[in-house]
C-alpha cells in the first residue's frame, strides 16, 4: 500500500491496523543527541486513547508505547526511531456482519474498489487507530520544536453548533519583535508589556486557563461554559443514536519568518495536506480562511509595522546583516493571513482550522448495499465515538508539528551563510 509515509527530512511511516496485533511508526531524520524516553511520547498518546470519557468510544486500550530503536542511553542516535503500540481490546466479531456490505460514510466501498480486498475489522487501515503512529511521531517532533522555541497547541473550537468564546481561543499574541496580532477578526491593539505576557503572547493567567482547559475538558474546549453546553448536546445526540461533527484549531507560536518554500512546497499547502490526511477532516483553513472570499483587498491586507526604530534609511547602505536585524523588527498590525505569505512563514502566529465530519458509525438503521449490489438495511454494532473531534485534536497538533519541523530542517540549507555557520572551521 502506497501513501503511508510523510515528510522530506523528518520522515514518518505509519503501519498497522485497528484489529491487528499492533500499530506503530518509523521516524527517520530526527537529529541525534536529544533526550527522549517513552514517557515523552506517552503523554501525547494518552490524549488520544479511547475510553477516557463519555464522549469517546468505550474500547479500552492502554496504548502503551515501546521504543524499539533509535534511542541509546536516553538520547536519540540519529538513526530511525521505531515505535510500537500493541492492540489489547479488539472485538473483531462486532464486524462479522460488515464483511460483505458497505457502511455509509466509511471507506469500505472505496477500499474494495481500489484493492479488491480489505480488512473489514474496525476499518483496518482506514480506522482512526492508524493515528497512533502520527501522534507518537508528532510527540518527537514537538520536543525538537520546543528546544527551538516553537510551540504547537491545538484545541476544539466547536462541536456541532456550540462554539468557544473567541477570547478563549489562544489566538492573540505579542512577541518582542512583532506587533500584537489578534484572532480571525484581527483588530489593531496596543501591545501588552513583556512582563504581562508569556512566550505565546497570552497573558499569564489566560495562558494557564487556556492550557488547563484544552488539556482537561472532555471536549478539549478551552472554555468551561462551552464544554458544558457541548457535553449536553453530545448526550442528546447519543440518546438519538446519532453523532456530530465539529471544528479544531491549531496555533503555532515562535516560528521565525522564512520557513517554507514557494510554489509546490508551500508551508500552508503542506500543512493542509498533512491535516486533510487525518480521517474525517473535510476542510482546512489557514488564517481567516474562507472568510477572505467576501472581503475587499483593503480589508484583508495585513499592514506591516516597524516594531523598533531603524537607523538605516538608504537601501544602498543596507547590508545582509542589517537586513536580518530589520526583518526581526518587522511585525503586522493584523493577521488575516494566518502567519503565512507566499507559502513562507512571516514570523507571526500561524493559525490553522480543520473541520471534521460527524462519526459515520451511528446506531440508527441505515440504507446501504452489499457486495452484490443488493439494497439492505444495516444497523452498526461495536464501540464508537459520538464525536471524533476531541481525540483528533492531538492528531492535528502532531501533524502540524511534524510538518513545521520538516519545513525547518529543509529550510536550514536555503542560505549559503547558514551552511557556512554550520560547517565553519
Amino acid at each position: 500500500m502506497a501513501g503511508s509515509s510523510f515528510g522530506t527530512i523528518f520522515k514518518i511511516t505509519t503501519w498497522g491496523e485497528s484489529h491487528g496485533k499492533a500499530l506503530g511508526v518509523i521516524v527517520d531524520g530526527c537529529p541525534a543527541g536529544m533526550e527522549l524516553c517513552e514517557e515523552d511520547i506517552q503523554a501525547f498518546l494518552d490524549r488520544r486513547k479511547p475510553g477516557t470519557s463519555a464522549v469517546t468510544t468505550q474500547r479500552k486500550e492502554s496504548d502503551r508505547v515501546e521504543i524499539l530503536s533509535g534511542v541509546f542511553e536516553g538520547k536519540t542516535t540519529g538513526t530511525p526511531i521505531s515505535l510500537i503500540v500493541r492492540n489489547e481490546s479488539q472485538i473483531s466479531s462486532d464486524y462479522d456482519e460488515l464483511k460483505e456490505c458497505y457502511r455509509p460514510g466509511h471507506a469500505d466501498f472505496t477500499f474494495d474498489a481500489k484493492y479488491g480486498f480489505r480488512d473489514h475489522r474496525g476499518g483496518g487501515r482506514s480506522s482512526g487507530r492508524e493515528t497512533i503512529g502520527r501522534v507518537a511521531a508528532g510527540a518527537i517532533a514537538a520536543k525538537v520544536l520546543e528546544s527551538l522555541g516553537v510551540s504547537v497547541k491545538a484545541y476544539t473550537k466547536s462541536i456541532g453548533p456550540i462554539s468557544i468564546d473567541p477570547s478563549m481561543s489562544g489566538i492573540c499574541t505579542a512577541r518582542p519583535n512583532t506587533s500584537r496580532q489578534c484572532s480571525s477578526s484581527a483588530v489593531d491593539s496596543a501591545p501588552l508589556s513583556s512582563s504581562e505576557l508569556d512566550d505565546s503572547g497570552l497573558t499569564m493567567s489566560t495562558q494557564d486557563t487556556f492550557d488547563k482547559l484544552r488539556l482537561t475538558t472532555p471536549t478539549c474546549m478551552p472554555d468551561a461554559a462551552a464544554n458544558e453546553a457541548a457535553m449536553a448536546y453530545l448526550q442528546k445526540a447519543r440518546e438519538d443514536q446519532d453523532s456530530v461533527g465539529g471544528c479544531m484549531e491549531c496555533i503555532v507560536d515562535g516560528l521565525p519568518a522564512g520557513i517554507g518554500d514557494p510554489v509546490f512546497e508551500k508551508l500552508d499547502a503542506n500543512l493542509a495536506k498533512a491535516i486533510m490526511s487525518i480521517g474525517a477532516v473535510k476542510a482546512v483553513e489557514i488564517g481567516d480562511g474562507v472568510a477572505v472570499s467576501t472581503r475587499k483587498g483593503s480589508e484583508n491586507n495585513d499592514s506591516f509595522v516597524s516594531v523598533t526604530d531603524s537607523s538605516a534609511t538608504n537601501p544602498s547602505e543596507i547590508s545582509s546583516d542589517t537586513i536580518g536585524k530589520a526583518l526581526g523588527a518587522i511585525g503586522k498590525a493584523t493577521n488575516h493571513a494566518g502567519g503565512i505569505l507566499g507559502g513562507i512563514s512571516d514570523g507571526s502566529q500561524i493559525v490553522i482550522r480543520a473541520h471534521v465530519k460527524p462519526t459515520p458509525s451511528i446506531y440508527q438503521p441505515q440504507r446501504t448495499v452489499n457486495q452484490k449490489g443488493e439494497e439492505i438495511e444495516l444497523q452498526i454494532k461495536g464501540r464508537h465515538d459520538p464525536v471524533i473531534v476531541p481525540r483528533a485534536v492531538v492528531v492535528m497538533e502532531c501533524m502540524t508539528a511534524i510538518t513545521v519541523l520538516d519545513a525547518m530542517l529543509v529550510g536550514a540549507t536555503s542560505k549559503l551563510e547558514s551552511l557556512q555557520k554550520l560547517y565553519e572551521k
